[in-house]
């Protein structure tokens, strides 16, 4: 992530010259943007470690490409909202292990996209 964030604002630095970006540039800087919204906390409210786990995999594996930027303090929201409601053994599986395993991956990739689609529609 931090390697993304760093092409990021070095991407974003260079686009502010009005140069003309191919498409690939243009998804790695809207990526950006959506990895740095959902790193943005309210002073005095962090969140637990294992829903940020939850929100940078979501940002970071690209299932937030589609979202809005103005929507992705929603999207946090909801998520995290669903996740506690429908599918609690992931939190506490990232809480326990400390690391999201081969299977919570798979399965947290499922209940993200499952989530997307809804959210987006």
């Amino acid at each position: 992530m931090r390697l993304d964030l760093a092409q990021f604002r070095e991407l974003e630095a260079f686009a502010q010259f009005g140069t003309e970006l191919d498409k690939a540039t243009q998804s790695q800087l809207n990526r950006g943007r959506r990895i740095v919204e959902i790193l943005k906390q309210p002073q005095y409210q962090p969140l637990a470690v294992e829903k940020q786990v939850l929100l940078i995999f979501a940002a970071v594996n690209g299932f937030l490409d589609e979202v809005k930027v103005e929507r992705i303090k929603e999207f946090e929201t909801k998520f995290i909202q669903y996740i506690e409601g429908t599918h609690s053994d992931i939190i506490k599986s990232i809480r326990e292990e400390k690391t999201i395993s081969e299977r919570t991956e798979k399965l947290l990739s499922e209940v993200t996209k499952e989530f997307i689609t809804s959210f987006i529609s």
